[in-house]
């Protein structure tokens, strides 16, 4: 059964969409593992990257369809053998009508993701959640859904405060609705590499959340991921290397942590 993990900040532009298609890419490609990415925000730029890496010029699914009929298999696009995802599109703005609409009970209404993605975990090692950076039925839906989180954290004080909210929220979603998501690391993304406040950014994420929750490594600004945002995910000279051993040392690190968990006794690990 997959590892489900949602990539949270409440703050915006901290690089949750990046690092949600980035660990899928690599998962994927490099860890041979199979990855679905759920893409929870109207905007759909985690859609558009992805789609554009793959060479998918059109995306006729949406996940909003799957939360109309109930059935999410439907909305599936196989980008490649391991790496699927399930796009979003604008029209998915709408999903707080839909719920208040057509769910009746509040605790189906935050767990409607969660019961669409039941029937299909079996067929995935890992799925990965990208949600806008709002208190909302989206981020409830991600929550209820995730077994981890993964929480971004830009070398900024609006993005600790955003992360420091994510973690208080996610004790009020297990105390009302027993969530039961457990954080798998905190990840600095840095905006200068070396820079005083970021420096300062990480020390006092450490002081909060603890040392052994912030990850060492870190996501460095490189002019070549700002890049794919245009050519998509690319390999073919050394920057682009570069570039992807970073999301790869990160994910060997959060695959890492996960093992741990799973030795305490919560989830099967998938070797």
């Amino acid at each position: 059964m997959a590892i489900t993990i949602v990539v949270g900040n409440f703050k915006g532009g901290v690089g949750k969409t990046k690092v949600s298609v980035m660990a899928s890419w690599e998962l994927a490609f490099e860890r041979n593992k199979k990855v679905l990415l759920v893409d929870m925000d109207p905007q759909g730029n985690a859609s558009t990257l992805i789609a554009r890496s793959t060479g998918v010029t059109e995306i006729n699914a949406s996940i909003f369809d799957g939360f109309k009929n109930g059935s999410l298999k439907e909305c599936i696009v196989p980008l490649t053998d391991n790496l699927h995802m399930i796009p979003a599109q604008v029209s998915f703005k709408n999903l707080p009508k839909f719920l208040y609409a057509n769910v009746k009970e509040e605790i189906d209404q935050v767990t409607y993701l969660k019961r669409l993605l039941d029937p299909i975990r079996d067929d995935y090692d890992y799925i990965f959640i990208d949600v806008p950076p709002t208190i909302s039925d989206f981020s409830d839906n991600a929550m209820m859904a995730a077994d981890y989180v993964l929480i971004i954290l830009q070398a900024q004080e609006l993005s600790l405060e955003g992360a420091e909210t994510y973690v208080k929220y996610l004790q009020f979603m297990a105390d009302n609705y027993d969530a039961d998501i457990q954080v798998v690391g905190v990840l600095p993304v840095l905006l200068r590499p070396g820079g005083r406040v970021d420096v300062a950014t990480i020390e006092r994420a450490t002081e909060l959340f603890g040392e052994e929750n912030v990850l060492k490594n870190v996501v460095k600004h490189q002019e070549r991921l700002k890049a794919w945002d245009v050519t998509g995910i690319t390999n073919k000279d050394q920057h682009d290397n570069k570039a992807h051993q970073v999301f790869i040392d990160v994910v060997d690190e959060m695959l890492e942590k996960l093992k741990h968990f799973e030795e305490a006794g919560k989830y099967e690990w998938v070797d």
